[in-house]
């Protein structure tokens, strides 16, 4: 039989504060000064470390920034170098993809951003959207707390009647199987969001 760890309120809390759920980079920790792609992959890697399930995942590369700026999904840089604008999309991107496709992230930014090349068309500005963003992502991650440690209260109520040596792994079963739940249902939601609102194809 495969050997399953003993979990406990304190090893659950140590895992969910790696997750990096509250380390944002807020505007004033960008650089003010336009960075090279070396400058530019060193920062956000060493930032957004915490997107890694591995130690040895490669996270964002030349080849992704290249490509997002192929697709029209980044602002072109100038002179090889990178500014603000670059890292707070880059940022939001490296967020969404890990749920969205590219393409339906080009849509869902098409119609907001208008031409990529330029900040003078967005409906809201980039810097206001990562603001918000990060906002909106800090009170997602106190709900996300409280309401975790609800569900948990209630497996345990459900394993209570099982033997000791068996539920520890019972538990971290259906909370396991409580995460993929919530994380499914919120994918399709976004998905179907898209699907319905934005019609247009992604150029």
């Amino acid at each position: 039989m495969d050997i399953v760890m003993e979990y406990n309120k304190a090893t659950i809390q140590t895992i969910i504060e790696s997750l990096g759920l509250t380390e944002d980079i807020q505007v004033d920790d960008i650089p003010d000064i336009n960075l090279y792609m070396d400058q530019l992959l060193e920062f956000l890697n060493n930032r957004l470390y915490w997107l890694k399930r591995e130690s040895v995942d490669k996270g964002l590369t030349k080849t992704m920034v290249n490509n997002y700026t192929k697709d029209q999904l980044l602002i072109p840089p100038q002179n090889r170098k990178y500014g603000k604008q670059h890292i707070m999309l880059l940022i939001l991107i490296s967020q969404l993809k890990s749920i969205l496709s590219i393409s339906d992230i080009k849509k869902i930014f098409a119609p907001i951003l208008n031409d990529i090349n330029t900040p003078d068309d967005d409906v809201i500005p980039l810097q206001e959207i990562y603001i918000t963003f990060l906002e909106l992502r800090k009170e997602q991650f106190a709900e996300f707390y409280d309401t975790f440690e609800e569900k948990v209260k209630y497996i345990e109520s459900k394993t209570a009647a099982i033997e000791t040596t068996n539920r520890n792994a019972a538990e971290l079963l259906l909370i396991i199987l409580m995460l993929v739940a919530q994380a499914n249902a919120s994918k399709r939601l976004a998905e179907k969001m898209i699907d319905t609102f934005f019609t247009g194809k992604a150029e």
